[in-house]
């Protein structure tokens, strides 16, 4: 027998009070004093009736309101005319005292002497002239301003402790509470290291953390300690939130999840005080995790940021981080796992082992690792049967888990806006153009001048590209517009861990041979060339200050990784070396200016046909060029890799 649910009775809400105060006052500034409600109507004409009959005993004015009461005689009561007017007021009481009826007057003055000129003959009444004042209306109007005030405060209070009143950090006094949420066994956590793809050293690494809370006396009896912590480092999308999850999804201990800005708040102390409060809670519930994700946000390295010499929330909640990481009454059963794209700006403090005694770099994802990330999402897709999952990974290289994930989304709405039944290859292909490019404009307005120029700019860069050994090989061209480019060239760079000087000239000299394509045909240059600049320039400054690819600069280099530079105002070189850093960057960019122009010169006429090609169809793939300039003379990597796989499968 299931148990009958008892109904749930409404929560108590401090706004209900508030209501009853505010509805109270309302009340009284209405009804309070004013037992005239009860009071008949009556005008001017009738008055002066009443009046001339001996009928009135009072007559009250009202200045500020411009109204007159007025109270009957007791014989005048038992009139007929006026038995109406003895009803009972609002506390049900008789109203045989009166005043008994009121009427408006348009001029005080006129009426004054209309009341003199019945006492002159003879008329005896009783008359007064008052001001009628509502107390309770003037007291509350005498208070608003400091129950507005008050207001406010209670307003800016609830917001800043972090929201409705029946959660930790709901209230003023919850206000150093951690904002961690819990997962146990009581959560469903359903994300395990099975639906993490990919990432096999990083998973490696963190399942022993796992398996350490499982089953810790396997690596305690060799005398083996758990680690205090992980660090997950990593670009944007690679997993690392992913991967924590699924920690909590496998360790079946308490875990604890929140972010790094989770700790920082406006008042002075919070964010030392919630790090306290969440080592407690998790110690309380040991063996435990903590996951604090973008760690960067209070784990910058001290002292840089300070330049007013004033007391930092952050650095004292850092200091407080540190201490409960690894200082004295500290124990070993509590492990935090971190997360952050920025592990340049951290405090070495927080990265020295006992802390974080493990940094696992989750990094971009292989070929390899793109085929299994590809399995996963595309599992919820009703994909045709033939597609070919190794292209689409070979189709996107660089892109980070993130990235496919949305790669696949993307190719199922553009099937769903085609009203196609499944997603196809062509579809994946337009989202990645999509994801890359951006959206198609087909309904920009340009000229035909504008678009002959674009055709022959993008028509450059295919050309040189195609002929450079080590330049990306081409997989198509356009010259519809997309996102903020008027045109685009599609290219599938190798996987390189290395990259040696002549690659990034060869890729230099392909990205200027779209302004070297406008400069030889039309002998004018124009802006379009904005995005191949920016890129080569970048290149070229990496060549000469951080790689010391550059002879004249020699083996030296500016980079600093541990991104402590970044707070310095001045540079890591002289003034000198500046003007030979820009003279050496601007030498080598024309070099490979000229040697794109001198490529497109010998192949005039290819680029001719190449450019009429596109005006025809705006859109070209490898094929087309391959009928104009011939197959390509050098075989990149891939080709060389799947060669020689051929070559020891007919061994």
């Amino acid at each position: 027998m299931k148990e009958e649910k008892k109904p749930s009775t409404p929560k108590f809400n401090i706004y209900w009070i508030y209501g009853a105060v505010i509805f109270a006052l309302l009340g009284m500034s209405l009804f309070g004093g004013n037992d005239w409600q009860t009071m008949s109507k009556t005008n001017i004409s009738n008055f002066e009736q009443f009046l001339n009959a001996g009928d009135v005993s009072e007559v009250i004015v009202i200045r500020n309101k411009s109204s007159v009461r007025v109270t009957l005689t007791p014989e005048a009561l038992n009139k007929s005319e006026h038995q109406n007017v003895t009803g009972k007021n609002i506390l049900g009481q008789e109203n045989s005292r009166g005043p008994h009826y009121q009427f408006e007057v348009g001029s005080l003055e006129l009426f004054e002497e209309k009341l003199e000129k019945a006492r002159d003959k003879g008329i005896n009444f009783r008359l007064e002239f008052i001001t009628v004042e509502n107390r309770w209306l003037d007291t509350l109007i005498g208070f608003l301003p400091i129950i507005i005030i008050i207001g406010v405060w209670i307003f800016l209070m609830r917001r800043m402790s972090g929201g409705g009143a029946g959660g930790p950090g709901g209230q003023i006094f919850n206000i150093g509470k951690s904002k961690a949420k819990l997962f146990d066994k009581n959560t469903d956590v359903k994300v395990t290291f099975k639906d993490v793809a990919g990432l096999e050293g990083a998973k490696e690494e963190i399942q022993e953390i796992v398996d350490f809370l499982k089953n810790p006396q396997k690596y305690t009896v060799l005398g083996g300690k758990i680690p205090k912590g992980a660090l997950l480092v990593g670009s944007p999308g690679t997993g690392k939130t992913l991967l924590a999850k699924a920690v909590a999804g496998e360790a079946k201990v308490p875990f604890f999840s929140l972010s790094g800005s989770d700790f920082v708040e406006m008042f002075v102390g919070v964010g030392a005080s919630r790090v306290r409060d969440l080592f407690k809670q998790a110690k309380e519930k040991s063996p435990s995790i903590i996951f604090i994700d973008e760690i960067d946000a209070i784990g910058r390295a001290r002292g840089k940021s300070n330049i007013t010499g004033s007391n930092d929330e952050r650095e004292n909640t850092l200091n407080q981080l540190l201490t409960e990481m690894d200082g004295f009454g500290t124990n070993t059963n509590v492990i935090v796992i971190a997360a952050t794209n920025r592990a340049d700006v951290l405090d070495k403090a927080l990265m020295r082992a006992g802390r974080f005694d493990r940094q696992i770099y989750v990094d971009l994802p292989d070929l390899n690792e793109r085929k299994e990330i590809f399995k996963v999402h595309l599992k919820p897709l009703k994909t045709i049967k033939t597609l070919d999952i190794d292209f689409l990974a070979k189709q996107t290289p660089g892109f980070s888990g993130a990235d496919i994930a949305n790669v696949c989304n993307e190719s199922a709405l553009i099937a769903a806006r085609k009203n196609k039944k499944s997603v196809g290859k062509q579809d994946f292909l337009d989202a990645v153009d999509r994801i890359v490019g951006g959206l198609e404009k087909k309904n920009k307005i340009i000229t035909p001048e504008e678009k002959e120029t674009i055709a022959y700019h993008e028509a450059g860069h295919a050309i040189v590209s195609w002929l450079l050994e080590h330049a990306a090989p081409l997989v198509k061209v356009t010259i519809v517009p997309r996102g903020q480019s008027l045109g685009a060239a599609w290219y599938l760079p190798e996987e390189r861990q290395i990259v040696r000087t002549e690659q990034m000239l060869d890729e230099m000299c392909a990205t200027l041979g779209g302004r070297a394509a406008e400069k030889i045909i039309f002998d004018k240059i124009s802006t379009g060339a904005l995005s191949d600049l920016e890129k080569v320039t970048r290149q070229a400054k990496a060549m000469v200050s951080i790689y010391g690819l550059n002879e004249t600069i020699g083996n030296i280099t500016y980079y600093d990784s541990s991104g402590q530079t970044d707070y310095n105002f001045s540079k890591p070189y002289s003034e000198l070396t500046a003007q030979v850093i820009d003279k050496e960057i601007s030498k080598i960019i024309e070099k490979q200016y000229k040697r794109a122009i001198e490529i497109l010169k010998e192949s005039k006429d290819k680029l001719k046909q190449l450019a009429e090609r596109l005006l025809e169809k705006e859109v070209i793939f490898k094929d087309d060029l391959e009928n104009i300039l011939g197959k390509r003379p050098f075989k990149t990597n891939n080709e060389k890799i799947e060669e020689a796989k051929a070559l020891k499968i007919k061994k």
